[in-house]
C-alpha cells in the first residue's frame, strides 16, 4: 500500500521516499514469509536488510541476494528456504513501486545483467488481492499468512485469539531495538577496561576479571491516539489490541481513545485477559462508535496531557480514518502543538487500505502537513510494514 513522507522543511526527522517505503513494506512481506519458514529474524535485521539495499545496486540481482541473505544473518542450514522464498518474492515482485535504474556506466563497466523488477506505480486493488490469496492457497500457505493479510473489517470474534498471537509476536520485535548505550554483561561482547581496572582495586590492583559490556535494549516511549467513533468501528477494537500487545513491550506507552470525548486507557489495560479488556473499554469509552471531534479531541489532549506524557523521544501515532466531523482549525491547532513537541508523527488510516483511497476529506487534508508518515492501517501485513519506523 501507498505510504506518504509529510516531513515539514523546519523539522529533520527521517524522511522516506515513495519507493523506499514500498522497499521497506516488501522486506517486512518478505521477513515474515520467512519467519512463517521457520527462519529466526527481528526487527533490527529487517532494518539492517534495508539499509543493506540501499548500498548495492537494487537492480542486480545477485547484489540484492547476496545483500538480503547477509544482512538478516541467515544460516547455512536456511539457505534452501530462503532461496526458494527469494524466488517467489523478488525475482518476481510486482507490487513494488518503481526503483532508480541503475547508471548507465555501472551496466558497461560492470557487465551485470540488471534484476528483473515488474515495477507498478499503483497499488493492486481488492480483487486482485483476492485473486493472488487463493493462488497464495491453492500453493500452501499457512493459515498464519492468511490471516496476516485478511482486513480488519473481514475478521470477526471468532479470530480474536489468533489475531491476538500474532499482534503479540508483531509487538515483541520491538525488544530488538538497540541502543547506543552499553550495559555491564557477564556475556557481553566488548570488555569496559575502565570498569576492569576499577573492580581491580578490591584484589591489591590485580585483575582477576575483566568487566563487559553490551548494547542495551531500547524500548521506543509511545503514545496511541485511537479513533472509536462509528465510521471506524470494525477497525477500532483490533487496533486497540494492537495498543495492549504494544504495552507488554513497551510499558512507558501511553493509549488514549478519542470520538467526541477523550478517554485515557492506560490504567484500563490489562494484558492478562485481552478479548474481556478490549469488550470492557467499549463499554467504557463514552460516545463509542458515535460521531467524531477529531480536532476538539486532540487540543483537549495537548492541553490536560501534552506535557505529562510526550517528549523528545516520544512517537505519537494517531489511528484515525481522518473523517473529522468539527471545526479544521481546531484540528490544525492541535496538530502544531503536537508536532512541536513529539519526535515523530506516524498517522495510521485503515482507509489507505483502498487504493482508491486519497487522502482529500476535511479532516486529513488539515492534518496531512503536521505528519512525518501516513500508512494504512487495515490488516496485519500493514502494520507490520509499519515497525521498522518505530525502530529508526
Amino acid at each position: 500500500m501507498a505510504s506518504y513522507d509529510l516531513s515539514l522543511p523546519r523539522v529533520k526527522p527521517p524522511t522516506t521516499t515513495a519507493s523506499e517505503a514500498s522497499l521497506s513494506a516488501h522486506i517486512a512481506r518478505f521477513a515474515a514469509r520467512l519467519r512463517s519458514h521457520g527462519i529466526d529474524l527481528s526487527l533490527s535485521d529487517e532494518v539492517d536488510g534495508l539499509l543493506a539495499l540501499q548500498l548495492v545496486d537494487i537492480r542486480t540481482e545477485e547484489e540484492v541476494f547476496l545483500a538480503l541473505r547477509t544482512a538478516l544473518k541467515v544460516n547455512r542450514q536456511h539457505w534452501s528456504i530462503f532461496n526458494l522464498i527469494f524466488d517467489q518474492m523478488w525475482r518476481h515482485a510486482e507490487s513494488l513501486t518503481a526503483f532508480p535504474e541503475p547508471r548507465e556506466t555501472e551496466r558497461k563497466t560492470t557487465g551485470r545483467v540488471p534484476f528483473r523488477f515488474r515495477p507498478t506505480e499503483r497499488t493492486p486493488t481488492r480483487d486482485e488481492v483476492g485473486e493472488s490469496n487463493e493462488r497464495n492457497n491453492a500453493g500452501g500457505y499457512t493459515p498464519e499468512e492468511q490471516m496476516r493479510h485478511k482486513t480488519f473489517d473481514e475478521c470477526t470474534s471468532e479470530d480474536f485469539v489468533a489475531m491476538q498471537q500474532l499482534l503479540d509476536r508483531l509487538a515483541r520485535m520491538l525488544k530488538t531495538r538497540y541502543s547506543r548505550r552499553r550495559i555491564l554483561a557477564k556475556r557481553g561482547d566488548v570488555v569496559d577496561l575502565r570498569h576492569s581496572f576499577r573492580g581491580s582495586l578490591a584484589f591489591g590492583g590485580e585483575m582477576i576479571e575483566l568487566s563487559k559490556t553490551t548494547r542495551a535494549v531500547e524500548l521506543p516511549h509511545l503514545v496511541l491516539l485511537c479513533d472509536t467513533s462509528g465510521s471506524m468501528d470494525s477497525h477500532s477494537r483490533f487496533l486497540l489490541m494492537f495498543a495492549l500487545s504494544l504495552k507488554k513491550v513497551a510499558p512507558r506507552s501511553e493509549t488514549f481513545a478519542f470520538n467526541t470525548r477523550l478517554t485515557r486507557l492506560t490504567h484500563w489495560l490489562s494484558p492478562e485477559n485481552v478479548t474481556s479488556t478490549v469488550e470492557q473499554l467499549a463499554r467504557g469509552v463514552d460516545d463509542w462508535s458515535g460521531g467524531t471531534r477529531i480536532g476538539a479531541c486532540l487540543l483537549e489532549f495537548t492541553d490536560s496531557w501534552l506535557t505529562q506524557t510526550v517528549c523528545s523521544d516520544t512517537t505519537l501515532i494517531i489511528l484515525s480514518d481522518g473523517l473529522d466531523q468539527g471545526d479544521p482549525d481546531l484540528l490544525k491547532e492541535a496538530m502544531v502543538r503536537l508536532r512541536r513537541r513529539a519526535r515523530r508523527i506516524i498517522w495510521l488510516n485503515p482507509l489507505m487500505g483502498d487504493d482508491r483511497y486519497r487522502p482529500e476529506a476535511k479532516g486529513m487534508e488539515t492534518a496531512l502537513p503536521y505528519i512525518h508518515q501516513l500508512a494504512p492501517a487495515h490488516n496485519l501485513a500493514a502494520l507490520e510494514a509499519m515497525l521498522p519506523l518505530l525502530a529508526t
